[in-house]
C-alpha cells in the first residue's frame, strides 16, 4: 500500500533552509530510499516517494510559515538539479501506475504555480547544474528559472528521442503556453536529447536569467529579494501545524475511517461510498480565530482528510471505479463553517483554506472514476460540500422524509462560495461549467444562492439529474450503480473526462486532458514499452525497435 503521510522528520530527499522571507528547498536525492528496491535514484531522479515528500514540503511551506514570501528550489548535487522521473522506475511500473504518478506529480506542480500565482510565496528554480524531463519541468512549475552558466549545464525535455514517451509532468504544454516558447523551436528543443546550455536557452525563452557560477548565488538571492518585497504575505506571526497526511484515518481492507471523513468500499458493486460530515461545534469566524484553531477546524482538518481519501482511492483501490459522495449533518453548520472564507477573505489562512479546497476538489475532477452524488435525508450539501453535487458525473436527491428515518428531508444549499471561489481546472466555477452557454439558467440558480431547495426546486433548477421519490430511491439508485459497473472502465474514463470540462481550455486542462489522453495512449504502445520499446532498451546500448506506421 502507498501511503502518503510525510514531515520533515520522515525526509529522505528533501531539506528546507528558512531565512526570514525566503525559504531555499534542496534536492538531494538519497539513491536507495525509492519506493521499490529494482531501482536507484541516481542523479536527482526520482519517483512517486520523492514527489510525496515534496508535495507535503509545498504544503508545510504555505500553512506553516506565513512569513515565508519567495522560495527558492534548487539541486543538492554538484552540476545536477535534477534528472526526471527514474527511467527504470518507469519501466518496471504498471501502466497504472505509471499514470497516477504522472497526475500527481502534475498536481504537486500545479500547486506550486498556484502558492506563486495565489498565495504571495513565490517559487524560484536556481538550476545549478543539468535539469532534464522532469527535472526541467519541476523548474518550468516556477515562476522563474535561472540557470547557471559553466559551460556545461543543461536543460532539456529528452523523451521523446530517448523514450518515445512525451513529457510526463506538463513540459510541453509550459514551454509554449506558459513560457510563449516559439513553436518551432520548441519542437527542436524537445527533439534534441542532449538539451541547450545557457545562452541558448535564455534567448529561446526556456530561463528567465543566466549567471556564472561564481555569482550563482547572488543572483539568485537579488531575484528572490525582489519577489518577496512583493508579497502580500504577513511579515510576522504563527503559522499552523499540519499532521501527516491521514494521521487522522485508519486505512482498513473494506475502507478508511476519520474524523469528518469516512470511505466504505463495496468490491462486488465496484463502489466506495465517501461520507463527508458536517462540523458539530462553533467554528471560527475570523482568519485570525481560525489560525489559533489550527487542524481542529472543520474548515481545515476536513480538507486535509478528504484529499487523503482521494489519494488513497486512486492509488491504493484502482479497482473501485465508482466513488459515492454523501453527506451527513446540519447544512447550516456547513455555511457556518465556511463564513470565514467569506468575511475574512483576506486573511492569509483563510486564503490558503480556500485554495487547498479548490485543489482538492480539482483533483477530485481530475481522478478517472464515476462521481455520484447522493443527496439522502440528514445529508449536509451547502457550500463547500455542494461542490460534491456540482462536481457529480449524476446527482441524485431524495424527494422528501424518509418514513423509515427520523433524519429530515434533505435539501440543497448554495452559497457565495458556490458563485467562483473554487473553480475548476478551465478557471470556471462548477456552477457556470454547469450551464455554461446557458445564460439565463445560470442566471436562475445564482438567484437560489443561500436558499434551501427542496428536491423538486433543485430539479427545477437544473442543479441535480433527477429527484426520486422513497418508492423509486432504492431501485433506481441500485441499477444505476450496477448498470455503471457492467460498462468498460477506459470507455468510462473517457467519456467522463470529456464531459467534465465544458468552456475554454487552459493549460491545467491541456495538462490533464490532452496530455493524460495521449500519455494514457503511448504508456501502453510497443514502441514505448514493448519488450524492444525504448523504455526497456534505455542504457541497454541497444537501440529501441519501433513500428513505423503512424496511428
Amino acid at each position: 500500500m502507498i501511503a502518503f503521510a510525510a514531515d520533515p522528520d520522515t525526509y529522505r530527499h528533501w531539506r528546507v533552509d528558512y531565512g526570514g522571507a525566503v525559504a531555499t528547498v534542496v534536492m538531494q536525492v538519497d539513491p536507495r530510499a525509492g519506493l521499490a528496491d529494482d531501482y536507484e535514484l541516481k542523479l536527482n531522479s526520482y519517483d512517486l516517494g520523492v514527489d510525496i515528500e515534496l508535495y507535503d514540503i509545498v504544503q508545510r511551506l504555505r500553512f506553516e510559515h506565513p512569513e515565508v514570501r519567495a522560495v527558492v528550489i534548487t539541486g543538492g548535487i554538484d552540476k545536477m538539479f535534477c534528472a526526471g522521473a527514474n527511467i527504470q522506475m518507469l519501466a518496471g511500473s504498471t501502466h497504472g501506475h505509471k499514470v497516477n504518478f504522472c497526475k500527481f506529480t502534475n498536481e504537486t506542480r500545479n500547486g506550486i504555480e498556484d502558492a506563486s500565482a495565489h498565495s504571495g510565496q513565490t517559487w524560484i528554480a536556481a538550476v545549478n547544474g543539468t535539469a532534464a524531463g522532469g527535472g526541467y519541468e519541476l523548474a518550468l512549475a516556477c515562476a522563474e528559472i535561472i540557470l547557471v552558466d559553466d559551460r556545461a549545464s543543461t536543460v532539456s525535455l529528452p523523451e521523446v528521442p530517448l523514450l518515445a514517451v512525451l513529457p510526463g509532468t506538463g513540459g510541453l504544454t509550459r514551454v509554449v503556453d506558459k513560457r510563449h516558447v516559439r513553436r518551432d523551436l520548441a519542437d527542436v528543443f524537445a527533439t534534441r536529447a542532449e538539451g541547450v546550455k545557457a545562452d541558448q536557452a535564455l534567448k529561446w525563452g526556456l530561463v528567465d536569467a543566466i549567471a556564472p557560477k561564481s555569482g550563482f548565488a547572488g543572483v539568485v538571492q537579488a531575484h528572490a529579494d525582489a519577489v518577496a518585497a512583493t508579497s502580500d504575505r504577513p511579515r510576522e506571526g504563527s503559522g499552523v501545524a499540519l499532521p501527516r497526511l491521514g494521521n487522522s484515518s485508519t486505512v482498513t481492507s473494506d475502507g478508511l475511517r476519520s474524523t469528518n471523513v469516512d470511505v466504505s468500499i463495496d468490491r462486488d458493486l465496484g463502489a466506495a461510498r465517501i461520507v463527508v460530515r458536517a462540523p458539530t461545534g462553533p467554528q471560527p469566524t475570523t482568519g485570525d480565530e481560525l489560525a489559533a484553531a489550527g487542524v481542529q477546524s472543520w474548515l481545515l482538518s476536513t480538507v486535509l482528510e478528504l484529499d487523503h481519501a482521494i489519494l488513497h482511492l486512486r492509488f491504493n483501490e484502482p479497482d473501485v471505479g465508482t466513488w459515492i459522495l454523501t453527506t451527513e449533518g446540519d447544512p447550516d453548520d456547513v455555511a457556518s463553517a465556511e463564513l470565514v472564507l467569506i468575511s475574512d477573505a483576506d486573511h492569509w489562512l483563510a486564503r490558503e483554506c480556500r485554495l487547498y479546497w479548490t485543489r482538492t476538489l480539482k483533483r477530485l475532477d481530475v481522478s478517472s472514476r464515476t462521481l455520484v452524488t447522493l443527496i439522502e435525508p440528514g445529508s449536509c450539501f451547502a457550500g463547500v460540500l455542494a461542490e460534491l453535487v456540482l462536481a457529480a458525473d449524476r446527482a441524485l436527491m431524495f424527494d422528501g422524509e424518509s418514513s423509515s428515518s427520523p433524519l429530515a428531508a434533505p435539501m440543497l444549499r448554495l452559497t457565495e462560495v458556490n458563485d467562483g471561489r473554487l473553480p475548476m481546472s478551465n478557471g470556471l466555477s462548477r456552477l457556470r461549467t454547469r450551464f455554461w452557454g446557458r445564460d439565463i439558467a445560470l442566471a436562475t440558480a445564482v438567484d437560489k444562492i443561500g436558499k434551501q431547495l427542496t428536491a423538486s426546486e433543485a430539479a427545477e433548477t437544473e442543479l441535480i439529474t433527477s429527484a426520486l421519490d422513497e418508492i423509486d430511491w432504492d431501485d433506481e439508485v441500485r441499477l444505476m450503480l450496477e448498470e455503471r459497473n457492467s460498462f468498460s472502465p477506459d470507455a468510462l474514463t473517457g467519456l467522463e473526462a470529456n464531459l467534465r470540462f465544458v468552456g475554454p481550455e487552459t493549460m491545467e486542462t491541456k495538462i490533464f486532458a490532452r496530455l493524460a489522453a495521449w500519455q494514457n495512449w503511448i504508456f501502453q504502445r510497443p514502441n514505448s514499452v514493448g519488450p524492444n520499446g525504448a523504455l526497456h532498451s534505455y542504457g541497454t546500448g541497444s537501440r529501441p525497435q519501433f513500428d513505423t506506421g503512424r496511428v
